[in-house]
């Protein structure tokens, strides 16, 4: 396996699962099953194969379930960590910066629960690392009711959404840009902690678009790997379909 410099890596974790309900109203998400494994333990899986093996998990809705499931899995074999949002969920922005204390010198892989992918990690941070993006994120043309909005260079310039019109800018450039979708998975600098807001809760795509009039927020296009959001009824009811 090629030499992995950075090895800590956080997961996503903590979100109710409104869109899986009732399925999630006695269980997290992260715990759903899918393909004879959890969705924690396909993300797990994914990570170690890409040879991270110090990850903290955050954690809110029914957090204690997947505490005592992480531990009865012996920790998978590698060092996994809480981050402990039970007392209030922090929102995508908040739990990064709840976790920036996980942060070491390295680019660091952010991966949502709920993904499936076949993504591989070691590329994506090396063309991160090529770029020198202050956040990389992984991106595909598909269907989306909420578009990222890519500019030259595949810099992050905008976000938009399909159903109600409304978008949001980075900057006045006027260049052309193309709509994506997020993958849920990305890769952030450590120096990411020094544009933190002073609010504990946050949005992070705002909080982006406000950097990437400053900073470079990269988005990483993966179209040819396969992908599969697990946070949608349909990809169970339909036995799953990669895009």
């Amino acid at each position: 396996m090629e030499k992995q410099t950075g090895n800590r890596a956080l997961i996503l974790a903590a979100g109710k699962g409104t869109r899986l309900g009732p399925w999630t109203d006695t269980r997290p998400k992260a715990l759903m099953e899918f393909g004879g494994e959890t969705l924690l333990e396909h993300v797990i899986g994914m990570l170690r194969k890409d040879g991270y093996d110090h990850l903290l998990v955050n954690v809110h809705h029914f957090a204690d379930q997947i505490m005592e499931y992480v531990a009865s899995k012996n920790r998978f074999g590698i060092r996994i960590g809480f981050s402990d949002e039970r007392e209030e969920l922090l929102d995508t922005g908040g739990a990064l910066k709840k976790a920036s204390w996980f942060f070491e010198n390295e680019p660091f892989p952010v991966y949502n629960v709920d993904i499936r992918s076949d993504i591989d990690l070691r590329k994506m941070v090396r063309a991160h690392r090529e770029h020198g993006a202050l956040v990389t994120m992984a991106v595909t043309d598909r269907p989306t009711s909420r578009s990222l909005l890519m500019g030259e260079g595949g810099l992050l310039r905008g976000w938009r959404d399909n159903l109600s019109g409304e978008t949001l800018l980075a900057g006045k450039s006027g260049e052309p840009l193309i709509p994506v979708a997020f993958s849920g998975i990305q890769v952030i600098e450590p120096a990411l902690t020094g544009f933190f807001p002073p609010e504990d809760r946050f949005p992070v795509i705002p909080f982006y678009l406000e950097l990437a009039e400053r900073h470079p927020i990269w988005l990483y296009r993966h179209d040819g790997d396969q992908w599969m959001d697990m946070g949608r009824k349909e990809s169970y009811e339909t036995g799953g379909t990669w895009n």
